[in-house]
């Protein structure tokens, strides 16, 4: 098992009390981590700090702002690839098998490309896996950091953090033009689920194996 994965799962998924409650966890696990090298380390704790200060409200419409107005932040990674395209349907049934041959049921509503669930999904691979599949998908990683650092967003950290275990360069911010951000008015009817049948722990959409 690997919780630095689902520490990075809860960190991308929409802020809730439940969330905030379990920063100072999620900032041990990714403080020990040997995955995770110094100046990403810094880079996180800095977005931790963000997720915990301030009105609830705020952060929640930081989130909807980033990642549920366009494509080119959409944290659904076939959306990348395949837009809405028959092929994004076949890659969902190909991710879907994956997720139910290692014995884990998709019970959220989300997608299964939803990177939190992925990264949910990571947590309990071992660390070969997980650089292999964070590998094929590193350029959408790679483009989804680059549209954060332009709207000079922290959770950027996570995506960095997530190409250096792929074993590929982190993005050099140096002239990416900001950007920026549109007015849109908060989403309030977004309820967050568990993306796994079972799991109990409540700071992410949690994984668990599926009962034989």
């Amino acid at each position: 098992m690997i919780p630095l994965f689902k520490a990075f799962a809860a960190l991308l998924t929409y802020p809730s009390e439940e969330m905030r409650q379990a920063l100072p966890e999620i900032s041990v696990v990714i403080a020990s981590s040997p995955l995770v090298g110094a100046k990403e380390k810094q880079k996180l704790a800095e977005l931790i700090a963000e997720l915990g200060e301030g009105d609830l409200l705020a952060a929640e419409e930081r989130y909807v702002d980033l990642f549920d107005r366009g494509r080119a932040l959409s944290l659904n990674l076939f959306e990348h690839l395949h837009g809405e395209g028959r092929d994004r349907g076949a890659a969902m049934v190909d991710l879907k098998r994956l997720y139910d041959n290692a014995g884990f049921e998709l019970v959220t509503r989300e997608l299964p490309d939803y990177l939190p669930v992925v990264l949910e999904y990571l947590s309990q691979s071992d660390v070969a896996e997980a650089r292999d599949m964070l590998a094929d998908c590193a350029h959408i990683l790679t483009s989804i950091a680059r549209s954060l650092i332009a709207r000079q967003s922290r959770y950027a950290a996570v995506l960095q953090a997530l190409i250096v275990i792929a074993g590929e360069e982190p993005v050099d911010a140096t002239g990416i033009k900001p950007v920026k951000p549109p007015a849109h008015e908060l989403d309030h009817d977004w309820v967050e689920q568990p993306a796994f049948a079972g799991a109990p722990e409540v700071s992410t959409p949690a994984t668990r194996a599926r009962p034989s």
